[in-house]
């Protein structure tokens, strides 16, 4: 912050404010929860002292674990909401510069900006994103833990792909699946799909109550959360007995997975990662159906930065952390995909996975 010449950061409930405070975030839903005052919610961060948190009422009486660091400025329905956030905002500062994080909500940043003048607001994400990146000794235990809900998950779950069965219901066994392994709640929505155009069975479709017939690949891409940390994965199951060129290019998939993987070393170019695991699949001729990026990072968010892909020019640093994830769809005929996650070291990548790499076949 001193270095951008900032002098307060707002959060709202994110990755970045648990990564900060611990304060948990909110399970996502379907529909939005919201409470009167919500948009107060959060805390603003200075560059010295603690955090001060404004929360309406219901939120601190029900959706914090614990007492969070620092001050806490409670808002009550009946209190007047905006008053009580100006009082904490021109206390911090009334020339305040002050960056404010990806996750507030525009109401927030409009009412910042009437506080402290909008000429004084800039953005914030970054700041934090800048720490998160880099995982600790501990975070990689965490991911570890995430990534043992996915590998049991896909045990289970593999024999089931056979003739009859459907996307949708595989969906539903894998789900089942990640929390009986523990996992607080998919990192994601489940997918379960073939990627074929004309014939696509799709779990997130209408297709996905259709039968699977035999000589299909199924492609399952679904992550687990364990103490906040998130887990994405990958494999391919084919229902029934492979054909020659299914077996051919499974082998270059692995062989890209591999290459991307030992090229993710300290120093290294996102973007040059990217273009390592891509170039397995461009020199077979196939690059037109790598339509994907090689990956992203991951850690208390299922997607974050960098990413590893063309436009991406991060160096990548030591326990930096991402999916190594090639796709092969082949419109017509079938599709193959994998995905572990990698931290990035002094030589090259370490996966984090155990889980076999190996084609399966219900035969």
């Amino acid at each position: 912050m001193e270095a951008e010449g900032l002098d307060v950061l707002f959060l709202a409930p994110s990755a970045d404010l648990e990564y900060l405070t611990g304060v948990e975030r909110h399970i996502p839903s379907f529909g939005e929860a919201s409470y009167a005052h919500g948009w107060v919610t959060g805390a603003f961060f200075r560059r010295e002292g603690e955090p001060v948190f404004v929360l309406p009422r219901m939120f601190a009486a029900f959706d914090l674990r614990e007492e969070p660091p620092g001050e806490l400025v409670v808002v009550n329905e009946t209190d007047d909401g905006f008053a009580a956030f100006e009082r904490t905002a021109r206390g911090l500062g009334a020339n305040s510069r002050v960056a404010v994080g990806d996750r507030v909500w525009a109401e927030t940043v409009l009412n910042l900006g009437r506080i402290l003048g909008f000429d004084n607001l800039r953005t914030g994400s970054r700041l934090v994103n800048d720490l998160r990146r880099v995982k600790s000794a501990e975070e990689l235990e965490a991911m570890g833990r995430a990534i043992v809900t996915v590998e049991k998950t896909m045990a289970a779950v593999a024999p089931l792909v056979v003739p009859g069965a459907t996307t949708a219901e595989l969906v539903e066994a894998v789900e089942h699946e990640l929390r009986a392994a523990g996992s607080r709640c998919p990192s994601f929505p489940t997918h379960a799909f073939t990627g074929l155009d004309e014939r696509d069975l799709d779990s997130q479709t209408a297709t996905g109550r259709d039968p699977i017939p035999e000589g299909t690949s199924i492609m399952f891409d679904f992550g687990g959360v364990v103490d906040g940390y998130c887990s994405d994965f990958g494999r391919t199951v084919y229902c029934g007995e492979p054909p020659a060129d299914y077996r051919e290019i499974y082998v270059i998939m692995l062989a890209a997975q591999e290459a991307g993987r030992a090229a993710a070393a300290a120093g290294m170019p996102a973007r040059e990662v990217n273009a390592a695991c891509r170039r397995p699949i461009e020199d077979a001729g196939l690059g037109e159906h790598f339509r994907h990026r090689m990956g992203h990072g991951i850690g208390l968010d299922v997607h974050e930065r960098p990413f590893i892909s063309p436009e991406d020019e991060t160096p990548l640093e030591p326990g930096m952390t991402f999916t190594d994830e090639p796709s092969i769809i082949i419109p017509g005929r079938f599709s193959v995909r994998i995905e572990d996650i990698v931290v990035c070291e002094e030589g090259g990548g370490r996966k984090l996975n155990s889980y076999p790499a190996a084609l399966v076949a219900n035969a």
